[in-house]
């Protein structure tokens, strides 16, 4: 390998933690390569062209105000435009009822009470029994992952109706899971950074572009600095040298770098730890690890009809299979005569996964319809069912001991991904958050490039103590 390129660093893998691992070390004076298997950028949160549809087509990803390195990452890449931001949260039941929850002029974390007290879609007792509930992460969420929330639901006397008309659609929309498949340290952490903490802290952003196309500033930022980016570049092979450096092989071609990031997802990072294991038994403790992280699906259905269908931008579905609706059309801004485009989202999907397209396709019909009658007398001209089985990972009590931090035991390779320590679930802030992290252990300091939190408001500022 002597006459194989040097490089300082080189990262694997050009999703947000990749590519946010390699902007910080570039723009720290570090040569830096990034290699990515696939012929685009954005890991799992990318769009690409349908080739029969003609239409660009990805997975709704949403920012809440909160994700403040993804959004220090896109005021640093120039694309914090491409973001729409919403300060009101929708909520639909099938009979027509509309709830709205969006601030007021009250102080935190009571920014919210009037639209709460207000809210159509619980009755008197539902809202004694939330209000109990988020007086727990008043002063933050517990540190520790072990309790599941269903198992905190049952313990706080939620009420039925305020399960599944509040509860439910934030917890499984966020964390993509079922209750018992999430634990109180995530779901806490959801309410008390976005509904307590502050409201410029729970507002909603929605990428205003294909997926692609809106990380691409990220890229060329990365570019820029530096940055040796290359697409269908798949590692082949990876060990360390002799000399303490690390000797590569990707695309046929041989590299050696100083150190070495393995932004890649848990199931790819495995493989190639698992190739630098001799000993049986070092492997059995690696894949022990490993084996705790289960995938959680995202199925998305998406339609294009011959008019606008909903009147508005987006909304929460209650008592459905459906969680989410996003008019995309509306969201991008498109011009009247283009027609509308909706996509629903169905998170925690393992139904879906067993069914087939039109199946899928005509439950999701009857569904928007009963919510939004228009949808019967417009034309869909074109529909498409996406399913994503790895969206996600679940945040399962006591997960938290298996999410490693970004060293690894062999000098100079780090790990980056959400799955890693980054103390958030499987979102693409966590993504960001943890290239941040592994880009300063590669230079010692570990906190070196992370943003700095929201700070709370209001009452918020002499209450909140978050992570206890």
């Amino acid at each position: 390998m002597s006459d194989a390129a040097h490089s300082d660093v080189i990262v694997i893998g050009a999703g947000l933690a990749g590519l946010s691992a390699a902007a910080a070390l570039s723009k720290a004076g570090a040569d830096v390569k990034v290699f990515e298997r696939r012929p685009y950028i954005g890991g799992r949160a990318y769009s690409y062209e349908h080739p029969a549809l003609e239409e660009t087509i990805d997975s709704q990803h949403v920012v809440v105000g909160c994700c403040t390195n993804l959004l220090d990452l896109a005021r640093q890449s120039g694309m914090a435009d491409s973001i729409r931001w919403y300060d009101e949260l929708v909520f639909l039941e099938p009979n027509g009822q509309r709830t709205s929850l969006r601030p007021g002029k009250l102080p935190a974390p009571m920014h919210q009470t009037l639209s709460f007290l207000r809210a159509p879609m619980l009755r008197l007792t539902d809202k004694a029994a939330i209000a109990s509930g988020l007086l727990r992460f008043l002063r933050g969420y517990p540190q520790d992952d072990s309790e599941s929330f269903d198992s905190w639901l049952k313990r706080t006397g939620q009420t039925e109706r305020a399960i599944r008309h509040f509860w439910e659609p934030v917890v499984v929309g966020a964390l993509n899971d079922t209750f018992d498949r999430c634990s109180v340290k995530y779901a806490g952490k959801v309410f008390h950074e976005s509904f307590l903490r502050s409201p410029e802290a729970g507002r909603l952003g929605v990428p205003a572009a294909p997926l692609s196309e809106f990380f691409a500033p990220i890229a060329a930022m990365a570019t820029q600095a530096g940055v040796d980016l290359r697409l269908k570049t798949g590692l082949e092979f990876l060990e360390p040298t002799p000399e303490g450096r690390w000797s590569l092989r990707a695309a046929g071609e041989a590299f050696t770098a100083d150190s070495v990031v393995l932004a890649t997802d848990f199931k790819q990072t495995r493989a190639l730890l698992n190739s630098l294991v001799a000993e049986e038994r070092e492997k059995d403790q690696l894949n022990a690890g490993f084996e705790a992280f289960v995938p959680s699906p995202i199925t998305t259905i998406h339609l294009w009809y011959d008019r606008d269908v909903t009147g508005m931008d987006h909304a929460i579905l209650l008592d459905t299979r459906i969680q989410w609706v996003f008019a995309k059309s509306r969201i991008r801004r498109w011009a009247k005569e283009r027609g509308s485009y909706c996509e629903l989202v169905i998170s925690a999907s393992w139904p879906e996964l067993e069914m087939g397209r039109e199946e899928i396709l005509s439950s999701a019909l009857n569904e928007f319809q009963m919510f939004f009658p228009a949808a019967r007398e417009a034309k869909l001209v074109k529909s498409s069912v996406l399913k994503e089985a790895r969206a996600t990972f679940s945040v399962t009590p006591g997960l938290d001991r298996y999410r490693q931090p970004q060293t690894t035991p062999w000098k100079g390779l780090y790990v980056a991904g959400d799955w890693t320590a980054t103390d958030w679930p499987s979102t693409m802030e966590g993504a960001v958050r943890s290239g941040r992290l592994a880009a300063g252990a590669v230079l010692g300091d570990r906190k070196r490039f992370m943003a700095q939190e929201l700070p709370p408001t209001g009452l918020m500022r002499w209450l909140s103590r978050a992570g206890t």
